[in-house]
């Protein structure tokens, strides 16, 4: 594993593409009822078979984090609401980066450690999804 720090530039890159991302999506999420407004906004995969797919609760999950309701965002979707904090700390780091030409620290890694990073992920997705199902499907074992 390498890290490599730039010199101090306002280069526009891949780090302000994700916060450009989260601060327009956390931002619609705040002020924009995209799923009262969009007739058609759902789960067509969870209408059909009563199951959730891998993304159900993420438009959930933006909702409540964009309005601070952390706790309430993690039952729904606990990889959703990581991702969500990503995108809002990545929205963090494109404003310094392009209003104080902060360095952003490039991280490079060997084929190993992207595989166990791989590995890592699968996992992650896996449990969440078991997570989303048991909410979702069968609630009543969490109480």
């Amino acid at each position: 594993m390498k890290l490599h720090l730039p010199a101090p530039n306002r280069v526009f890159g891949v780090s302000d593409t994700l916060g450009v991302v989260g601060l327009v999506g956390l931002f619609v999420a705040r002020y924009i009822p995209v799923a009262r407004l969009i007739p058609f906004w759902g789960c067509t995969f969870r209408e059909q078979t009563g199951w959730p797919c891998l993304g159900c609760g993420l438009t959930r999950v933006a909702d409540r984090v964009a309005h601070f309701q952390f706790a309430s965002a993690w039952h729904v979707n606990p990889l959703g609401t990581v991702a969500a904090f990503f995108f809002a700390l990545m929205a963090v780091v494109t404003v310094l980066h392009l209003a104080f030409a902060m360095p952003v620290p490039r991280l490079e890694l060997s084929d190993t450690e992207w595989q166990r990073v791989r590995l890592v992920a699968i996992a992650l997705i896996l449990v969440n999804y078991a997570w989303v199902v048991v909410v979702t499907r069968f609630p009543y074992l969490l109480t």
